[in-house]
């Protein structure tokens, strides 16, 4: 329904903060502030404040909880810093050098190279369980994580690097979270592919000093969407 009886730029900005309701609800909350004859602050303060009451109510969940302080804020400062590692240490194998400490040791392009696809996994897997474990906080969670991510980019003007290299996780992370929205889970068999194949990478990086300890917790996302699919497969 379009709130034809106020300004356009004022009915569209509505109107986008009511797509935050459920279809059904959207047109009856629309409907009813037309027939009520709200003016548009009037009726974007009532939906904004369903939206809040909603969101709240889906938060008495632990589902969300765990997609946000478990799965995505972590995520997100953990595949910063491989963000800038992976820059760095590709800047460091063509030839450019720092003149302090940079995230970056002695690995070759094969650890390279291994570094890009758990970059991509992690990313990839991570943003795939914040869709699929919440899709309805979904919004709030990405503008906790955006917020966080904004945060410590500051951290990482040390080095002279690009303003972009702490984001490098970004595209694969949103793949994964639209990809977790539409299917909510993966099957058993390319769950268990992916989670053993990051596994092998990881020990293999381990082995070669070329893995931070704390990068093994970006395995959880994996291992939890391995749990849901057998689950689902024993049902």
């Amino acid at each position: 329904m379009t709130a034809t009886a106020w300004p356009p730029t004022v009915a569209v900005l509505v109107e986008s903060v009511a797509r935050l309701l459920d279809c059904n609800e959207r047109d009856a909350v629309l409907g009813d502030s037309l027939e009520a004859g709200e003016g548009p602050c009037q009726a974007l303060f009532s939906i904004l404040g369903l939206v809040l009451r909603r969101q709240l109510l889906l938060w008495k969940s632990w589902r969300p909880w765990l997609a946000v302080f478990v799965f995505g804020l972590p995520s997100t400062t953990l595949l910063m810093y491989v963000s800038v590692s992976v820059t760095c240490t590709y800047d460091r194998l063509m030839g450019f050098h720092y003149g302090h400490w940079a995230p970056t040791g002695n690995e070759g392009f094969a650890l390279l190279a291994c570094h890009i696809f758990l970059l991509i996994a992690w990313s990839w897997t991570s943003g795939f369980t914040l869709g699929s474990l919440s899709p309805r906080t979904l919004w709030m969670n990405a503008v906790l994580c955006i917020c966080l991510a904004f945060y410590y980019a500051d951290h990482f003007r040390i080095y002279s690097i690009w303003k972009v290299s702490p984001f490098l996780f970004l595209l694969p992370a949103i793949w994964g979270v639209r990809q977790g929205v539409r299917t909510l889970r993966l099957n058993l068999g390319p769950a268990g592919l992916l989670a053993a194949s990051m596994a092998l990478l990881m020990l293999a990086a381990w082995t070669s000093n070329a893995l931070w300890i704390f990068n093994w917790l970006l395995l959880g996302p994996a291992l939890y969407l391995l749990a849901t699919a057998r689950r689902s497969r024993s049902h």
